[in-house]
């Protein structure tokens, strides 16, 4: 007995802990079910939502309408009426976000023929109120004014029906219904707000796409007019450089190397300077590109250039050099450097000259030849070959009265009274 009562000690409760696991799992099952519920209702698209939403609420409100006649069915013969009136003003509610003003009128004569068939113990008029609210809400303004024009008219018929002599219940009629007409418009407003931030700001992002595609066109035209300089410059030495290799082999094979020599050189400057300004297309991932852009402290590379092609070139600083602004610095570059490759390849010029002028707040740029040559001399002796080398002989004109405008500097182009032609751009320093 003794170790009977000691076992039955030491396990105290143990039906009982067996029993819990089954309560709590039932529990947390019932506990679980509204979640999931939930959770399978907000997974509905919008419209749905709104459909299963009235349809409880509608439901619920005919329930609870019903349920509030109940302690007084000894009173009300027959009883099916009152409750089948209650309920009518509940059920229509499942169907008022798409037809509210139906719904309005359908709730609104059962609760007036409910107050003229004299039964007592009317609920509280939750269902009409609800339906004039969604009319506020969703209705144009003429439907909204008539709906409360209509909605006081039948206050006033049902608080002159017999049971309504207090004068607090029409007080509380006509606030119920005041306040579900003021927030069917405060709802309506917020609404109207809500559209309203969302059509600004689907404007400001279709203005921003606007100044994006903008930047990006102005972007290309500036790596157009950079690809147009630098190649044209360049390729133009190159085949000048490769004519005169030609007209010099067999017969003089040093100078011939020296210029195939020019050639690579400048064909290795041409790629440098490719990749330099090509680095702007690469993508996020690629390593950025952070060489500099070109200065007016490379012309005298660019004018050796000239000079290894043939072409004598003179230049020239005057006044006291001032600090540029980069765009404006670089404008001068290409300005120089178009307008030498213009009298390389289509003046076939055999003289240049190079002018840089400074004065306060402007630097003057000007590039004149002396027309077709009828030799050059320089390091490579080739003979000066036929007019231009190709058509196109506008683009670089246009390319630098784009540059020159983007500064909003001056522009003079035009032949020389020596038979040359002269560049000359005035461009502000800032």
């Amino acid at each position: 007995m003794t170790r009977l009562g000691e076992r039955a000690a030491e396990v105290p409760g143990e039906p009982a802990a067996r029993s819990a696991g089954p309560a709590r799992e039932l529990a947390a099952r019932a506990g679980g079910w509204p979640r999931q519920l939930i959770a399978r209702v907000t997974a509905l698209p919008q419209r749905r939502q709104e459909r299963v939403q009235d349809a409880v609420l509608g439901v619920t409100l005919a329930a609870v309408n019903v349920v509030s006649l109940l302690p007084y069915r000894a009173h009300m013969h027959p009883l099916w009426l009152p409750l089948a009136l209650v309920g009518a003003q509940g059920i229509p509610l499942i169907w008022r976000r798409s037809w509210p003003v139906p719904v309005l009128i359908v709730i609104g004569a059962v609760r007036v023929a409910y107050d003229q068939a004299g039964f007592m113990f009317a609920p509280l008029p939750l269902g009409p109120a609800i339906a004039l609210y969604t009319v506020i809400d969703r209705s144009r303004p003429v439907l909204r004014w008539i709906t409360i024009a209509v909605t006081a008219v039948a206050i006033a018929i049902g608080e002159a029906a017999p049971g309504h002599n207090q004068p607090y219940d029409g007080i509380v009629q006509v606030m119920i219904f005041a306040t579900a007409a003021l927030a069917g418009a405060v709802a309506r407003a917020k609404r109207a707000s809500i559209f309203a931030e969302r059509s600004r700001a689907d404007q400001a992002e279709a203005e921003l796409d606007r100044q994006v595609s903008g930047a990006a066109l102005r972007e290309r035209a500036r790596i157009a007019r950079e690809l147009h300089d630098v190649v044209a410059h360049h390729v133009s030495l190159i085949a000048v450089q490769s004519e005169a290799a030609t007209s010099l082999l067999p017969g003089r094979p040093a100078e011939a190397q020296r210029s195939v020599e020019i050639i690579g050189n400048t064909a290795r400057m041409a790629l440098t300077e490719l990749r330099r300004l090509l680095g702007v297309l690469r993508g996020p991932s690629d390593r950025p590109q952070t060489a500099p852009s070109a200065s007016l402290g490379e012309l005298p590379a660019v004018l050796d250039q000239v000079r290894s092609a043939g072409v004598s070139v003179g230049f020239e600083v005057t006044g006291e050099p001032s600090e540029l602004a980069p765009g404006v610095e670089l404008t001068a570059f290409r300005i120089v450097q178009e307008a030498l490759t213009n009298a390389v390849r289509h003046a076939r010029a055999a003289r240049a000259d190079v002018t840089l002028r400074y004065e306060p707040g402007y630097v003057t740029v000007t590039v004149t030849d002396g027309g077709p040559g009828q030799n050059r001399s320089g390091g490579s002796g080739a003979a000066a070959g036929p007019g231009p080398l190709g058509p196109g002989s506008g683009l670089g004109l246009a390319g630098i009265a784009e540059r020159v405008a983007s500064c909003r500097g001056s522009l003079t182009v035009g032949p020389t009274p020596a038979g040359g032609f002269a560049v000359t751009a005035r461009l502000p320093s800032r």
